[in-house]
């Protein structure tokens, strides 16, 4: 039993007059506030399932599990009006014109960036990429900061950055010239600028490469993976509503948490594959698609208010990914050359996307792992509270 768990039974035991007798009244004593703001029974279950109520230590207090108990809970709190406030479960607002536009403009703004990239020369073609580079920046900020289903609202408790940003742009960057560099660094250079491709159009002069399909495919998916997000998110509460036990709510999310991930996959690698025969560029979908279940398990997971496991993750997986690279140059230090031989074992063996999908994969499955335990949580699809009338959203 958790020691939140005991805390109830504790408080239920030491109850005077009618609250010993009665230690259903105890706990919602206890749980008074949260009683009090829940819009139904299915938000209480949620809560006391945050607080470390379990559906045995509902069974202490005479229910069948939490469901039962928060119906109880709920029906002692007294409310103004008889009319009864909409379910959270049902109430999701539908798609908004707004979303839809934020989630589709990167993928707009990425297409103009490579337009740009093949119709400009020499200094414009800098001012051209600079330019687009800011332009998707600030599209994916304001879709990640602005409501949409990849992004915070101000009624949530999530906040808009949570310190990721730097090692999300590590990885996305690693996936346009790390494969080059590694390559270039192994067999010793490198000795200029990145090319655009080998003999693509508007290459500069240099002697690695710069692979864009990954990047532009990514920006096209933040629409399939917003959508993916909302169809989770969606699903989920329902199931809330129809579940009768906590058990039974984990295990009807669980497939539709894999479904949403399998979803976002299948449209990321359709346009991976569209934007790699497109730019005449290596079909890299092992890296690109285990990068893609990364950054959306990452999202997914912040959304729902758990920001430590991803910022950490992430993290790991950038300073693997720079460690890698870093072993290949102190390679060339004298009696260092040991340093490198699993990086160019693994490249000799695959190629140097191999690195960035072992880095990649390892990382988003154990996301995956963790997302399976906390995101089949009740309590991890509580609706948040409505604003105030007259407060923007």
């Amino acid at each position: 039993m958790t020691g939140l768990d005991e805390l109830d039974l504790e408080s239920a035991r030491s109850g005077t007059g009618q609250g010993a007798a009665d230690p259903v009244k105890a706990l919602l004593h206890r749980h008074r506030e949260l009683c009090e703001r829940a819009v139904d029974p299915l938000e209480i279950a949620a809560g006391l399932e945050a607080h470390g109520v379990t559906d045995r230590t509902a069974a202490r207090f005479k229910h069948r599990d939490v469901f039962s108990l928060a119906e109880e809970l709920y029906a002692r709190i007294p409310r103004d009006g008889d009319t009864p406030r909409p379910s959270a479960a049902t109430t999701a607002p539908g798609p908004r014109a707004g979303w839809i536009v934020l989630t589709l403009l990167p993928g707009v703004l990425a297409l103009a960036s490579m337009a740009a990239l093949r119709l400009t020369h020499g200094q414009s073609r800098v001012y051209a990429v600079a330019a687009g580079v800011l332009a998707i920046a600030l599209a994916m900020r304001a879709a990640l900061r602005r409501g949409s289903p990849l992004g915070t609202t101000p009624v949530t408790s999530t906040p808009p950055t949570t310190g990721t940003a730097a090692w999300t742009c590590w990885l996305i960057g690693y996936a346009l010239l790390g494969d080059g560099l590694l390559h270039t660094a192994i067999t010793g250079g490198p000795d200029g600028p990145p090319t655009r491709g080998p003999g693509g159009p508007g290459s500069l002069e240099g002697d690695w490469t710069l692979t864009v399909a990954p990047a532009l495919a990514l920006a096209l998916a933040f629409a399939p993976g917003a959508w993916s997000a909302r169809l989770f998110a969606v699903r989920a509460r329902r199931k809330v509503a129809a579940s009768r036990g906590l058990e039974d709510f984990a295990d009807s999310v669980r497939p539709l948490l894999f479904g949403a991930l399998a979803l976002f996959l299948c449209a990321l690698a359709a346009l991976f594959t569209l934007c790699a025969t497109a730019l005449d560029e290596p079909f890299t979908h092992h890296e690109v698609l285990t990068l893609g279940a990364l950054l959306f398990l990452a999202r997914l997971l912040t959304l729902h208010g758990f920001t430590h496991a991803p910022k950490v993750i992430l993290t790991a997986a950038a300073l693997a990914q720079a460690a890698a690279l870093a072993t290949v140059f102190a390679a060339r230090l004298p009696g260092c050359g040991a340093l490198a031989t699993p990086v160019e074992a693994l490249v000799t063996a695959w190629d140097p996307s191999g690195v960035a999908t072992l880095i990649c994969g390892a990382a988003a499955l154990t996301l995956l792992i963790h997302a399976a335990r906390t995101l089949t949580r009740a309590s991890a699809h509580a609706q948040p509270e409505a604003p105030p009338q007259g407060d923007p959203a």
